[in-house]
């Protein structure tokens, strides 16, 4: 009898512990840019995009980011810095071009994850994750979408919301 209430306990627990096979993969665009010269392909923040980066950083706070991603562009590592180095992490340095979306959602299985891209990028890399055409490019004045990608015993769900 001993062993049968040992296994019921054994399968209980195995049941009770989703959150290790679970992550959330959060893709914001970067913060404001400089937009004096418009044939600058890579801008640095302004001012409020500095405080924007910082912003996130404070948001992200507790939330265990252990990865973060950022294309190789100057405003989109800046945005990451904050927190990554608030976390005590590299940023990784990523090609939208050639990210494996399926080995991506595999990899990130039980961490949280945060990808920094552009207008163009972000709402790309969330719909090829989730499979699915569903979300327009984000309009070039729009710095404060957040979009998360949750996966969780084999459930995918997706929303965004508006960070300011």
């Amino acid at each position: 009898m001993n062993i049968l209430k040992i296994l019921v306990l054994l399968v209980f627990i195995s049941f009770d512990k989703p959150s290790e096979d679970c992550s959330n993969i959060y893709l914001i665009r970067h913060a404001e840019k400089v937009r004096v010269d418009k044939s600058n392909r890579d801008p640095d923040l302004n001012n409020r995009g500095l405080s924007r980066a910082e912003n996130w950083k404070n948001y992200f706070i507790g939330k265990d980011i252990s990865r973060i991603y950022s294309t190789n562009y100057k405003r989109t590592i800046k945005t990451a810095t904050p927190l990554a180095e608030n976390n005590n992490l590299e940023v990784i340095i990523y090609s939208s071009e050639d990210i494996v979306y399926e080995a991506f959602l595999k990899s990130s299985i039980g961490e949280n994850t945060l990808v920094v891209g552009h207008s163009n990028t972000i709402p790309n890399f969330v719909n090829n994750l989730i499979g699915e055409n569903y979300y327009d490019q984000i309009d070039d004045l729009n710095n404060s979408n957040l979009y998360i990608v949750s996966l969780c015993n084999n459930s995918l769900t997706h929303k965004l919301i508006t960070v300011d």
